[in-house]
């Protein structure tokens, strides 16, 4: 009996090992040659016909002092008053001075439609001045109540001239 079993044992290992070393070649698929493959007919390459090269004339960059004039010069001379504003307001805008210590340029520009700084009134149009010195800055400043030295932010929106005065960049 126990020969019988390993005898069973040893035909079952037989089997195993011819299947594992024989695998997958007692099925292997015929291959049918393939043709092979025609070269392609080379295709005739046009030369290009040369046209006469274009150079470009490059206009120079504008320099950081000439953008910043640009963009100077597109700041608004004029303001238009709306309800609840004041000179204050209207000098802290980005846009006008970024700066309310620099609202009595504006009453200055303005003496003959401003009686009083504290009233304005609505739709009344202001002036806006883009051209002062250092010195008509610092004495706007001075007088609007801002600490000393008198100097705006370097944020503020002053004239080219003042900012390199001052040795600020652009």
């Amino acid at each position: 009996m126990i020969w019988e079993k390993r005898w069973l044992l040893g035909i079952v290992v037989f089997m195993c090992l011819i299947l594992a070393f024989s695998g997958c070649a007692l099925f292997k698929k015929k291959t049918v040659p393939q043709p092979a493959p025609q070269p392609k007919p080379e295709k005739k390459v046009e030369q290009p016909i040369q046209k006469p090269v274009e150079t470009k004339i490059e206009e120079p960059k504008p320099t950081p002092e000439e953008i910043f004039k640009q963009n100077y010069a597109k700041l608004p001379t004029s303001h238009t008053v709306v309800k609840g504003e004041c000179l204050w307001w209207i000098a802290e805008y980005k846009e006008i001075y970024n700066d309310p210590f620099m609202w009595p340029l504006i009453y200055k520009a303005n003496r003959d439609k401003i009686k009083d700084p504290d009233l304005i009134y609505p739709n009344q149009v202001f002036q806006i001045p883009r051209e002062f010195t250092l010195e008509e800055l610092k004495e706007s400043r001075r007088s609007a109540g801002a600490p000393r030295p008198y100097l705006p932010p370097q944020d503020a929106n002053v004239p080219l001239d003042i900012r390199i005065q001052l040795g600020w960049d652009y």
